[in-house]
């Protein structure tokens, strides 16, 4: 399908018209939804079904993209295969099927405060391994932090005695993130009892092993994938078992909202470059806003 997506480039430039700006772009979103294929185990054009189209979808809304991005690459998506079938390469167009969502069909996942705490009181394990893991869930969901920001933090971003992290996200941009309560005791904890037995391992010797935080059973850094497989043994313990890394974040944010948080605080904690991402917070908080209606508007009493 390589082969296919570069004749649809040279298509939309050529009989399109697209500027190569515009054509990167789409180059970038097919070559994520082509790895999702390839991740999906599909190899072939024919192969590709609606449901395959939807779960990549849902995988967009769940890594947290704006809605605006979610719709371009379903968009980028639908073309592709619509060309596919115009040059026979493909004889139907499984993305005709699949709507490109509208804002109120794309709001990520949530778990309640509720799921959060049986889930993390669930999850008990005093080996390294396990203090370490401990740590991760409480970091997404205490901090709000991206599963590459989690990987990527290094024992000199850790600024616990003032309570606060130094991480660096989308384009290495670096931010202030405070932390605290359950998430702080359980960084420490797996910092003074677990961490070093991992950093015993093979892998230990290469100097980003030495500078991680959280490290593999080889003692080489943790990697994203082994968070993937954390977060969704983790959500067994609540029955979802198709929980996302993400899904911590989101629902970070929404309890934020919900507790009285200030949208820009938000803004700068997440590292949102734009303050319109964050509007898909205050739709999840729906319930939120009825209840406060309810309690405050006089109407709503007589």
């Amino acid at each position: 399908m390589e082969n296919a997506l570069d004749e649809y480039l040279s298509h939309l430039r050529i009989e399109r018209g697209a500027s190569p700006r515009t054509a990167e772009a789409y180059r970038r979103d097919l070559e994520r939804y082509l790895a999702f294929l390839d991740e999906q185990g599909v190899g072939s054009c024919d192969a590709v079904t609606p449901e395959i189209i939807a779960a990549f979808e849902k995988r967009l809304v769940e890594e947290g993209l704006a809605t605006t991005t979610v719709r371009r690459r379903i968009s980028a998506v639908r073309g592709y295969h619509k060309f596919l079938v115009r040059e026979g390469l493909t004889a139907s167009n499984p993305a005709e099927a699949v709507d490109i969502p509208k804002a109120a069909d794309v709001l990520p996942d949530v778990l309640s405060i509720e799921e959060v705490g049986r889930m993390l009181d669930a999850y008990i394990d005093e080996r390294p391994s396990g203090l370490r893991d401990r740590a991760i869930l409480e970091v997404l969901y205490g901090c709000g932090l991206r599963v590459s920001e989690v990987c990527g933090l290094d024992l000199d971003n850790l600024h616990l005695d003032d309570g606060f992290l130094r991480v660096f996200g989308k384009g290495s941009k670096e931010r202030i993130v405070p932390i605290a309560g359950a998430a702080e005791r359980a960084l420490r904890t797996y910092l003074a009892e677990g961490r070093s037995t991992l950093a015993r391992g093979a892998a230990a010797a290469n100097p980003d092993a030495r500078a991680a935080v959280f490290l593999n059973q080889r003692g080489g850094r943790l990697g994203r994938q082994s968070v993937f497989n954390l977060v969704r043994k983790a959500g067994r313990a609540i029955n979802r078992y198709d929980l996302h890394p993400h899904t911590l974040r989101h629902s970070f944010a929404t309890h934020m909202l919900k507790g009285g948080a200030d949208l820009r605080v938000l803004q700068e904690i997440l590292g949102h470059a734009d303050m319109s991402t964050l509007q898909v917070y205050t739709h999840l908080d729906r319930t939120h806003l009825h209840e406060e209606y309810a309690h405050a508007h006089p109407r709503d009493k007589m």
